[in-house]
C-alpha cells in the first residue's frame, strides 16, 4: 500500500440515534453526556423505551477512530483501519461504507455481533450514548498490521480501548511498536467516563507518553486533577509532546511542543455533538500530514468540527470536506 498518513486502531461501532427529552435519562437509569458501556440486553431495553417515544433518527458507521480516518480520508488524506466486527448485516454494512471513503481496513471477523452505539441528542445538543461494543471488545494484537504501521506518519489510538482487556493489550502493542520505529503517535482521551472509571488502564494505554494528544477541557482537568485549565496543560506536557485542548464555545487551546495558540471558536448553531472531537482530530491529523503548521492544522479541524456540530450525525457528506478545504 505504500506510505499512509494515518494508521488507526478503535472500536468498530454502528450508530444509531436518537432525540430525546431530559426526562427520559432519570427515568431510565441512564447517565446523561457521558459514555456508558452496557450489555447487549441493556442496550435493547432503552432502545424499547426510546421507540415508544418516537422513531430512530438514523443508523450510520461510527466510532471515535474511525470517523477521523474518515474525515482524513475524505480531506485527501489515505488511512487505514484496524478493528474487529461480525459477519453479520451490521458488520458488512460498516466495512462497505469505510471502504467507499477510501479507507482501507485490517482484521478479522468475530463470531460476536458487531458492536452498536446508542446516541441520545439533546436539544442542547449534548450527546449521551450507551454502547455496546460486541466484537469490538475482542480487538486483539493479531489484528494489527504493523507493516502498515511502519509506514504510516502517525499511528492514532482512542482512549475507549482502555475499557476492555484485549483491545487495549493491543492499543499498549502498537503504541510500543510505533515508537520503537520512530513512528508518530497519537491518542485521543475519547470521553470523561474513561477517565473516571479506567484511570490505570488510561496510564498503561498512555505508557511513556504520546507524541500528539487529543482531549477536551473536561478531560484535561480531570485527568490531571489541576483547578484550572493553565495548570491542566502544563501537567498535560509530562504525558504528550504536544496536545490540542477543545473547549466548546470557547475555542481550544493549543500547544506545539514550545508554544501555546488560542484559537476561537467558530460561530455555528449546534444541533448535535456526537462525533465534533472525531472530526476535529481528523482535520488536525490531516492538516499535520499534509505539512500544514500546528497552528493551522487547528483551524482546520476547528472548521471541521464546527461543521459536525451544525448537523446530525458525526460524520459529513464527501463534499462538504472539500468545502473545507477551500475555506
Amino acid at each position: 500500500m505504500g506510505q499512509i498518513d494515518v494508521y488507526g486502531v478503535g472500536n468498530a461501532l454502528v450508530d444509531i440515534e436518537y432525540d430525546v427529552e431530559d426526562d427520559f435519562f432519570p427515568a431510565h437509569g441512564v447517565r446523561r453526556g457521558v459514555m456508558t458501556l452496557v450489555s447487549h440486553e441493556r442496550q435493547l431495553e432503552i432502545i424499547a423505551a426510546l421507540r415508544s417515544r418516537g422513531a430512530m433518527r438514523k443508523m450510520m458507521g461510527g466510532g471515535s477512530v474511525a470517523n477521523s480516518l474518515y474525515a482524513i480520508s475524505n480531506l485527501g488524506g489515505r488511512a487505514c483501519f484496524s478493528c474487529k466486527v461480525a459477519d453479520d448485516e451490521a458488520g458488512n454494512f460498516y466495512l462497505d461504507e469505510l471502504d467507499r471513503h477510501g479507507v482501507a481496513t485490517r482484521g478479522e471477523f468475530h463470531a460476536l455481533a458487531t458492536g452498536r452505539c446508542l446516541i441520545m441528542v439533546s436539544a442542547d445538543a449534548e450527546r449521551t450514548m450507551c454502547t455496546c461494543l460486541g466484537a469490538s471488545e475482542f480487538l486483539s494484537p493479531q489484528d494489527l498490521d504493523f507493516e502498515l504501521a511502519k509506514a504510516a506518519k502517525y499511528v492514532y489510538l482512542e482512549g475507549y480501548l482502555a475499557s476492555a482487556d484485549s483491545s487495549r493489550a493491543a492499543a499498549v502493542e502498537l503504541r510500543s511498536f510505533a515508537a520503537a520505529n520512530r513512528v508518530r503517535t497519537a491518542l485521543t482521551f475519547s470521553d470523561a467516563s474513561l477517565l473516571e472509571f479506567h484511570p490505570e488502564q488510561m496510564r498503561e494505554m498512555l505508557g511513556d507518553g504520546v507524541d500528539l494528544l487529543f482531549c477536551n477541557e473536561q478531560e484535561a482537568l480531570l485527568w490531571t486533577g489541576a483547578p484550572n485549565l493553565a495548570e491542566a496543560c502544563a501537567a498535560l506536557r509530562r504525558v504528550a509532546q504536544r496536545f490540542a485542548v477543545t473547549r466548546g464555545a470557547k475555542g481550544a487551546m493549543l500547544f506545539d511542543g514550545e508554544h501555546f495558540a488560542e484559537l476561537d471558536a467558530l460561530a455555528v448553531d449546534a444541533v448535535d455533538s456526537t462525533g465534533a472531537g472525531d472530526a476535529f482530530a481528523g482535520g488536525f491529523l490531516h492538516a499535520l500530514t499534509a505539512g500544514r503548521s500546528f497552528v493551522a492544522a487547528g483551524e482546520l479541524a476547528s472548521r471541521a468540527a464546527a461543521a459536525v456540530v451544525a448537523r446530525y450525525g458525526p460524520r459529513l457528506p464527501a463534499t462538504a470536506y472539500r468545502e473545507l478545504l477551500k475555506e
